[in-house]
C-alpha cells in the first residue's frame, strides 16, 4: 500500500485528492496546522480513513519531523494562502506560506526522505499579464498579484531542487478549477451561493467585480487526477493543466441564473471594491503536453460544473431553512 502525504488536505483540492487516492488503495496522511478550532468540513466523511498529523509550512522542524516519521511515497504540497485578493492585504504572509513554505517542505524532503516523489501546486496566476494565448509550459511568467509572485517563487524553487538535488519534484501549473467544495470567497462559489440565495428568497442582489475577466474553468476532481498522473510519470516534468476553453465571469453568471430560470441582469450589481488593483484578463490553457504524455482529459464541461455548483448551494441553503 503506497503512502501519500498531503498538505492542505482540508481545502478543496486536498479533500478531493484524499478521496481519489483512497480509491486507489493509498494510505493517506494529511498535514494540518494547530488552531483553536478545526476546519474539517470538507474531509469529515474521511476522518476515519485518513491520518491527520500536525505541522506548519512556517515551521521547518515540524515538516522535517513529519516526513521523517511518515516516509511517504508521494508528497502533494497543496497548502497555501490561496485567495488572490487577500494577497494584497497580506502580501508578507502570502509570501511566507505560498513561496517560502515550498522551500521549507522541499528542504524537509531533501533532509529526511529524498526518495519521495513531490508535487507542487503551481498556478495559472503565474502567467498574469499573459505574453501569449493560450499558455503552455514555455510561456513566460508575468504575475500580477503578490499571490502570483509567490507562486512563481514556489514553482522555480521546485525546479531548482529537482535540478540541484536530483529529487523527483514536479509542478502542476493548474488553471482555475472549481467545485461545490470551493471556498465561498472565490467568484465561482460566490455566484453559485448568490444565485441559490436569490432563488430561495434569502437575497435580492449579487454584487460582483469585473464581469469581463476570462478564465479557463474546470472541475477540481479532474485536476487532482492530473496531479496523481504527474507523479506516476517516468520522469519528473512540469505540466499545464486546463480545459483550453475560456469563459468570462459574465458567462458564469448567465449560466448560473439561467439554470434557475432567472435573468441575471435583474440581480447582478457592480461593486468596485471587488475589482483587483491589477487584473488578470485572459487565462487559457494549452494542455497538449498533459494530454499526450499523461493521457489526461477533463470530463466535466463548464456548463455542467456551474449547474452542479448551483444545485449544491440550493440544496445546502434550502436544508437550513
Amino acid at each position: 500500500m503506497p503512502t501519500a502525504l498531503i498538505t492542505g488536505i482540508t481545502g478543496q483540492d486536498g479533500s478531493y485528492l484524499a478521496d481519489f487516492l483512497l480509491g486507489k488503495g493509498y494510505a493517506v496522511v494529511g498535514i494540518v496546522r494547530r488552531t483553536s478550532h478545526d476546519s474539517y468540513e470538507r474531509i469529515g466523511h474521511l476522518l476515519d480513513r485518513v491520518r491527520i498529523v500536525p505541522a506548519d509550512l512556517l515551521d521547518q522542524h515540524s515538516l522535517t519531523s513529519v516526513i521523517r516519521d511518515v516516509r511517504p511515497d508521494e508528497i502533494y504540497n497543496l497548502a497555501a494562502q490561496s485567495f488572490v485578493p487577500t494577497s494584497w492585504s497580506q502580501p508578507v504572509l502570502t509570501g511566507e506560506f505560498t513561496a517560502l513554505g515550498v522551500t521549507r517542505i522541499l528542504e524537509a524532503v531533501r533532509l529526511a526522505h529524498p526518495e519521495a516523489r513531490f508535487y507542487q501546486a503551481s498556478s495559472s496566476e503565474m502567467f498574469g499579464k499573459v505574453q501569449e494565448t493560450p499558455q503552455n509550459e514555455r510561456t513566460p511568467f508575468y504575475p500580477r498579484s503578490p499571490y502570483g509572485v509567490a507562486k512563481v517563487y514556489g514553482h522555480w524553487i521546485t525546479v531548482n531542487y529537482r535540478e540541484s538535488y536530483d529529487l523527483f519534484a514536479v509542478s502542476g501549473i493548474l488553471f482555475n478549477h472549481e467545485s461545490p467544495r470551493r471556498g465561498l470567497e472565490f467568484v465561482t462559489r460566490k455566484v453559485s451561493d448568490g444565485v441559490a440565495r436569490i432563488t430561495l428568497g434569502m437575497a435580492k442582489q449579487l454584487p460582483l467585480g469585473n464581469l469581463d475577466a476570462r478564465r479557463d474553468w474546470g472541475f477540481a476532481l479532474d485536476y487532482v487526477d492530473a496531479m496523481w498522473r504527474m507523479l506516476q510519470h517516468p520522469t519528473p516534468e512540469d505540466f499545464v493543466v486546463g480545459t483550453g476553453v475560456m469563459h468570462s465571469v459574465r458567462d458564469l453568471v448567465r449560466v448560473a441564473f439561467e439554470h434557475v430560470g432567472l435573468e441575471w441582469e435583474r440581480y447582478v450589481t457592480l461593486d468596485p471594491a471587488q475589482v483587483r488593483p491589477a487584473e488578470v484578463d485572459h487565462l487559457q490553457a494549452d494542455a497538449a503536453k498533459a494530454r499526450t504524455l499523461l493521457g489526461w482529459e477533463p470530463t466535466v464541461s463548464f456548463e455542467e460544473l456551474v449547474r452542479m455548483m448551483v444545485d449544491h448551494d440550493v440544496a445546502r441553503l434550502g436544508a437550513r431553512r
